[in-house]
């Protein structure tokens, strides 16, 4: 007898929408997260100045043994390093010559709680581009499939942004748009004379520019432009899972959530083909338990969740479980960037500044190879920027008289744009387990073989060099572009966007998940995380999480009242 109606395993961004529509459909539903719970002190948001700087610094062995990789990610620092795995407990290897960053939080709402909160839709172009260019295999699904569950998700999480009516990034159900700076209206007017075609737009970010009777009700208000976000917001400003879709799953009453909970392996009847359980291990104590359930969803992210698939090894599976086509593990994306430019006005707008501190920037949505193929690579990138003033900042340490007299004589304007590019599929990107080497917990650890190619390269090059044009024709002084040393791609895995590890496919034999993200080989199994993904775009992907994860969820549940699982 099953103990739950459906286990979803990981509480981050998709894992929190697939509890959230489960328990709404009537579900009993355990969720399991790896990590702890963290009250409300886990948000230092609220923090002085010098009440950081009360907090101990970090350590030089936390430098180079507890924190090596994490510590370098814009979000961390020793005031929110307890969001963050130590990479001494959580190791993982690369094979020789190919460096590969992995950036995680393991506590209850995951990730959801440290991302940069960019959403943006795919577009039609994005779901098709496999079939047209030939790389990694056909998607599944369309955009019309997606695009209702895109306006479920968006009006519950809340998403600030501008209807533009571009093909290549279809409007979301929008609250209203953070506004461009003057100097960032200025850019808008220039670039987009300059370069015909290309748009410059604020950014879309899932942040409650107004909140909602439905968002109060969940105990969320809207947010006030101080951008510390990374360091957690008591408000529940921005969407993430401890903010909204867990409290709107427990709610329900049908939601347990068990943390502390390390899921290292699927039990599966190789009888009736199905999924019978799940098997923890408590990280504290080291105990085993075996929950069962009619459903199973791995939202544990796109390298948990494949190596939790690879680790289901039996007699009737020897390579992982859902893996007869023997792409699980494979395809392995994420974005790349290594393209950016920087510019300084020394003129303009001295008696201009702005209130508040965005949690967003501008936007510069693809404008390559959409219609027909114009370049010497497949696919496309955006950009994302910023802009504000120099030499002006409350952060500074100080005191008295000429501490004040620093703050009332800000710097000039500054304008900066970043690339994110696509990355294509390749079965030989891969991640795999360990034949020997486990975690403290006694789990075999991943090792990831990925390398970006020659597509990638030749994409950054030409954004690095449209990078430089851009911020030049804003009228900016340009100080700094990837234009002047030799490009040097970001490593596989640093824009913390990784995805692909179990493919949605039309084909069993060439992807581990079909259209509603239901395994192929197991039929009580769904995987609804960035594993599921069968190319990467270059948008920021978690938007699609969300609307993927509540598509599944609803059919799964479909599936159950009609007693077809």
């Amino acid at each position: 007898m099953s103990d739950f109606d459906a286990i979803v395993v990981g509480s981050g961004m998709s894992g929190g929408w697939t509890a959230k529509e489960l328990s709404e459909r009537g579900l009993k539903v355990l969720v399991l997260e790896r990590g702890p719970e963290f009250g409300p002190e886990h948000a230092k948001d609220s923090l002085t100045p010098w009440e950081e700087a009360e907090i101990p610094p970090l350590t030089q062995k936390e430098k180079d043994e507890d924190y090596r990789i994490q510590r370098h990610v814009y979000a961390f620092s020793h005031v929110s390093k307890h969001l963050w795995v130590k990479d001494s407990d959580h190791p993982y290897e690369t094979t020789e010559g190919k460096p590969y960053i992995w950036r995680r939080g393991y506590h209850l709402g995951g990730r959801s709680i440290m991302w940069a909160r960019q959403s943006y839709r795919w577009a039609p172009i994005d779901f098709e581009a496999n079939k047209k260019d030939g790389y990694g295999v056909d998607w599944p699904i369309r955009y019309e499939d997606l695009a209702p569950w895109y306006d479920h998700v968006e009006r519950f999480a809340g998403i600030s942004g501008s209807s533009e009516n571009l093909p290549q990034l279809p409007d979301s159900q929008f609250l209203p748009p953070f506004e461009l700076t003057c100097i960032e209206e200025d850019a808008k007017e220039r670039i987009e004379a300059a370069f015909p075609g290309r748009k410059l737009i604020t950014g879309r970010a899932a942040h409650l520019r107004e909140a909602t009777a439905e968002h109060n009700a969940l105990g969320r208000g809207r947010c006030l432009s101080r951008s510390r976000c990374e360091k957690g917001c008591i408000y529940g400003a921005y969407f993430s899972a401890v903010s909204a879709t867990l409290p709107a799953a427990r709610r329900t009453g049908n939601a347990t959530i068990v943390t502390d909970a390390i899921v290292d392996s699927l039990e599966h009847d190789p009888a009736t083909g199905r999924v019978t359980g799940v098997r923890v291990i408590d990280r504290n104590t080291m105990e085993r338990t075996v929950y069962r359930s009619k459903l199973v969803f791995l939202n544990a992210s796109a390298i948990a969740s494949a190596s939790i698939l690879l680790n289901s090894t039996s007699e009737a599976n020897p390579n992982g479980l859902a893996n007869s086509s023997g792409q699980v593990g494979r395809n392995m994306m994420d974005h790349v960037s290594g393209a950016e430019a920087f510019g300084i006005f020394p003129d303009a707008h001295k008696d201009k500044y702005y209130f508040g501190r965005r949690p967003n920037g501008i936007y510069i949505p693809r404008y390559v190879n959409l219609d027909n193929q114009e370049e010497d690579f497949v696919r496309g990138f955006a950009f994302q920027g910023n802009s504000g003033r120099l030499g002006w900042s409350g952060d500074r340490p100080g005191i008295g008289e000429d501490f004040k007299a620093q703050n009332r004589t800000p710097g000039p304007w500054y304008f900066r744009v970043k690339a994110f590019g696509e990355v294509l599929p390749h079965e030989s990107n891969r991640m795999f387990l360990h034949a020997t080497k486990t975690d403290k917990w006694g789990v075999p650890i991943p090792v990831m073989d990925v390398t970006h190619r020659e597509n990638e390269q030749k994409m950054i090059e030409k954004a690095s060099r449209d990078a430089k044009a851009m911020v030049e024709a804003t009228g900016a002084v340009v100080t700094r572009t990837s234009e002047d040393a030799p490009i040097k791609l970001t490593d596989p895995g640093d824009i913390i966007h990784e995805m692909g590890t179990a493919r949605m496919g039309r084909d069993p034999k060439t992807s581990v998940l079909n259209g509603w993200n239901q395994a192929h080989d197991v039929e009580n199994l769904f995987i609804s995380d960035g594993a599921c993904m069968t190319s990467s775009a270059c948008q920021n992907p978690s938007l699609t999480y969300m609307a993927l994860a509540a598509r599944a969820a609803n059919h799964a549940a479909d599936l159950l009242e009609e007693g077809a699982l």
